[in-house]
């Protein structure tokens, strides 16, 4: 891997951001790289779980995994982590970041004893967490959610069905999302709870295959009995915890982006100065070396606009200028490596084509980002709603 320059020429950082960016990349190189090259893709869960392994043992979760002490994330940390990890692997960045979404409401809201147990075991690796909130009816108009949790005694019964849910099957509890009631307005009231994947009346539905390796499916309820405890925060807080949860790692999902953006970069700048056509490189050619400026350039922008946000979060911004910041982040970031992946197959060739080549499991890797954690059309929405209010 080139030597990246872009902590120390920008001014969004720490020197310890800059060590733990140099160990992460250090570590993905030796630890990840090896098993990227050789995943088998039938073999998802089994992937992910090694994957998981090594990065509890690097002590990376905990820099995707709240304390639930009030310390907040370090943004900055959690985006350097998932860039480097999304370099070679994009199922380590989703093993990474899952263990985080799939704690962050808790760690804000559980009760002490509950929020304890799941965060220390998710921060260890020892449990495999999972963010149940997508429904076949519910995707981007979260108000929609069909599955209820009612009352009953000392405990919730919920009922109803998940679809898109990153490590079905694979997570060992689940924070799920469910209606408890309706709003004055008609809209539902969310609440959030704890499910633990052994729990009677729990099931894996289907497992979702997609262009890319991913452990996904459907999860459904059955009249599942969670103890009152359970429930994260208050009846109603639910569509809040969401939010927030997705506020706290969309910039992110903007840095996994550069991470794969940069690998297929990369990548092309290698094959552009090897491949010879027509008596030279293809990096002698000025249709080539246009590609390689523009990919280049919007790869910079894409970093600055997802560090900005990192940035701007970590010094405690709030309200609409940090809502703009993460939608423009996450947007531009994942439109911007869609491009550039495209642009380093095309650069490829027939090559880029072949399946497991690296630039080929980039270009089924990267689609995702344009869809989960919003959307580029609701982010267009968002920014354009922030905007207006100023």
């Amino acid at each position: 891997m080139p030597r990246d320059r872009f902590i120390e020429e920008t001014p969004f950082f720490t020197d310890a951001h800059a060590r733990l960016a140099a160990g992460v990349a250090n570590f993905a190189v030796r630890e990840v790289e090896p098993l990227a090259q050789g995943e088998d893709e039938s073999r998802v869960d089994e992937n992910s779980r090694r994957l998981l392994s090594l990065l509890a043992q690097a002590d990376l979760l905990r820099y995707a995994v709240a304390r639930g002490d009030g310390t907040p994330l370090d943004s900055r940390s959690l985006c350097i982590v998932r860039e480097a990890l999304a370099y070679h692997s994009p199922l380590a960045d989703l093993a990474f970041v899952m263990q985080g979404l799939g704690t962050y409401a808790l760690s804000l809201a559980g009760a002490e004893h509950v929020r304890d147990f799941w965060l220390e075991r998710a921060r260890a690796g020892k449990s495999v967490a999972a963010f149940a909130l997508t429904e076949p009816e519910a995707g981007s108009d979260v108000s929609n959610i069909q599955t209820t949790a009612e009352r009953d005694g000392d405990s919730y019964v919920i009922t109803g069905r998940k679809r898109f849910i990153s490590n079905a099957g694979l997570a060992d509890f689940y924070t799920v999302f469910a209606r408890t009631g309706t709003r004055e307005d008609g809209r539902a009231q969310l609440s959030a709870f704890i499910v633990g994947a052994r729990m009677p009346g729990f099931r894996v539905v289907a497992r979702t295959p997609l262009v890319a390796a991913h452990p996904i499916g459907e999860v459904e309820f059955e009249g599942v009995r969670v103890p009152a405890e359970d429930i994260i925060g208050r009846e109603g807080d639910g569509f809040r915890l969401a939010m927030l949860t997705m506020d706290a790692f969309r910039a992110s999902v903007g840095a996994a982006a550069c991470g794969m953006a940069r690998r297929a970069l990369d990548e092309a700048v290698y094959h552009s100065k090897t491949r010879r056509q027509f008596g030279v490189t293809l990096a002698m050619h000025q249709l080539i070396q246009e590609k390689l400026a523009v990919m280049q350039t919007g790869l910079d922008a894409a970093r600055l606009l997802v560090y900005r946000a990192a940035y701007m979060k970590d010094n405690g911004a709030t309200g609409s200028s940090m809502t703009r910041a993460a939608s423009e982040a996450k947007l531009h970031a994942t439109e911007t490596a869609h491009r550039i992946v495209d642009d380093s197959v095309q650069i490829h060739g027939g090559d880029g084509l072949v399946r497991g080549h690296p630039v080929e499991r980039l270009y089924r890797d990267v689609r995702a980002l344009r869809i989960y954690e919003g959307t580029s059309e609701i982010q267009k929405l968002i920014i354009a709603r922030e905007l207006l209010k100023e």
